[in-house]
């Protein structure tokens, strides 16, 4: 079949690319950003399709010969008015779906059954209308929170679980929700696939067991073989709530209130054959977890919530423009290396494996100490790490910066800062000619906003010398 899979770069679009593929089905895969895209799977140019829903002018067209399409575009993380957001896009993709051949929507919703709903179930539940009320059938899967590596719920009970061996938690612990592993979800969704039994029609997704956060917590430490006690305040306001998260998780302080928001209405599925149906059995939690820890050690961690744009709060269209340095008003730190040419491969490897676990390879607890401020100030910190420990992709989450370009062949890393600042920054890695010899270029690069950007940036420039000399030396030597 041929199949458009929107929102291609997000974190279940990025699981379900390689299963259609393998299943023999034909795919254009929509993102707002091919170079993120390019590279990490087998799709030609000419399927990739570059295109941002919320942003349709007339001349927008999709591709006419179409069987199936997977809505699979979230906001909740983006901040400001997502509901209206939501709300946009969806309309703009039924507007443009109408006019394909297109015989079925799949959208994987959320499990929206409670009398009180957040904004964030409130605006899936509208999407779902949206999309139901076109011409072409849908097929709507409201998930539960789902148990991967990398997915956005995982990471936090992970951060949860992990960091803290007590835990005086606000009263949505005791919300009950109904988890379901990723493996899972990626069967529901090829399951429903091209069946008109299944269009007009949705269905709630989960596993068997309708557990509370605090047993989601306590079986997750269990999982990991730690004692962990939870105890729970009755009164915490949702802003100190969401201040909690967001201080002791990798999550962004949007999200962490939109989370908060949903944590407090209780996820259970309503009963339905749809398993049975497709013959798929259920995960239960605990088994999930150790799955999602088998790729974690692995290291075959395929996607992320973290590397979305919008968990940092960034827009594809404001990332992408960073990919030029500028060259004017700008302060710059410049140091370069003669190096051998038998060298180059094992310095590359260091360059393609710096921050998360790796560290930056000198004065790292100066790396912390400025990710603790940068999370102080509202920014992301340094708990995003890397999806992989040796292999980057561009729009890849890296500590607090995003990677803009990543050419091992042209031996060039860019990397754009992503935590607050008073202007914007880059570090770039490049190893080049020089004459006869190679030679490995670092360049810290600060283009100030006012006065504040100036006054930063002399601030931070007596530790300049030490931390990006002490690098570049690390990344050179043997």
């Amino acid at each position: 079949m041929k199949i458009i899979l929107t929102g291609a770069n997000g974190y279940i679009g990025q699981r379900l690319i390689p299963v259609l593929l393998e299943l023999g089905h034909e795919l254009f895969c929509v993102v707002r950003d091919p170079a993120r895209f390019r590279n990490k799977h087998k799709i030609p140019d000419s399927h990739i399709i570059q295109l941002d829903f919320g942003k349709v002018d007339k001349g927008t067209y999709l591709p006419k010969d179409l069987d199936v399409a997977f809505y699979l575009i979230h906001s909740m993380s983006s901040g400001g008015d997502f509901e209206q957001k939501e709300k946009q896009t969806a309309e703009n993709f039924v507007q443009l779906i109408e006019n394909t051949s297109c015989k079925q929507i799949i959208y994987l919703s959320g499990i929206v059954n409670a009398e009180k709903l957040s904004t964030h179930f409130r605006s899936r539940k509208n999407v779902e209308k949206i999309l139901s009320s076109g011409k072409v059938p849908a097929t709507v899967l409201r998930s539960g929170i789902i148990v991967g590596s990398g997915s956005a719920s995982f990471e936090i009970i992970r951060d949860l679980a992990e960091k803290l061996p007590v835990m005086v938690a606000p009263k949505w612990v005791n919300t009950k929700t109904q988890p379901i592993a990723i493996r899972n979800v990626i069967e529901f969704l090829c399951g429903v696939l091209g069946k008109e039994q299944y269009y007009n029609r949705s269905f709630d997704i989960a596993s068997e067991e309708i557990l509370n956060y605090r047993e989601i917590l306590l079986k997750y430490a269990k999982v990991r073989g730690l004692k962990r006690w939870i105890f729970t305040v009755p009164v915490m306001t949702p802003r100190l709530s969401s201040y909690w998260l967001y201080f002791i998780t990798s999550t962004s302080y949007s999200l962490a209130v939109n989370l908060v928001s949903s944590m407090k209405v209780d996820v259970v599925a309503n009963e339905n054959k749809l398993a049975e149906e497709l013959g798929i059995v259920l995960i239960p939690y605990e088994k999930a977890v150790e799955l999602a820890f088998q790729s974690i050690g692995q290291n075959m961690v395929l996607s992320s919530w973290k590397d979305a744009y919008s968990a940092s709060g960034a827009k594809a269209e404001d990332i992408t423009q960073y990919a030029e340095l500028p060259e004017f008003g700008v302060y710059k730190d410049k140091k370069n290396r003669i190096i051998k040419e038998d060298k180059k491969e094992a310095i590359l490897d260091k360059i393609w494996s710096i921050g998360g676990k790796n560290g930056w390879y000198y004065a790292n607890w100066l790396w912390k100490i400025r990710g603790h401020l940068d999370k102080l100030s509202g920014g992301i910190g340094l708990r995003r790490g890397r999806t992989h420990p040796t292999e980057i992709h561009p729009g890849d989450a890296l500590d607090f910066w995003r990677v803009i370009v990543a050419d091992r062949e042209k031996g060039r890393l860019l990397l754009f800062a992503e935590m607050k600042l008073p202007g914007e920054a880059w570090l770039e890695f490049k190893i080049e000619g020089r004459g006869n010899q190679l030679q490995l270029v670092q360049t810290a690069l600060f283009r100030p906003l006012g006065v504040a950007g100036r006054l930063y940036w002399f601030s931070v420039f007596p530790f300049h010398y030490p931390i990006f000399n002490g690098m570049i030396n690390e990344l050179v030597r043997d």
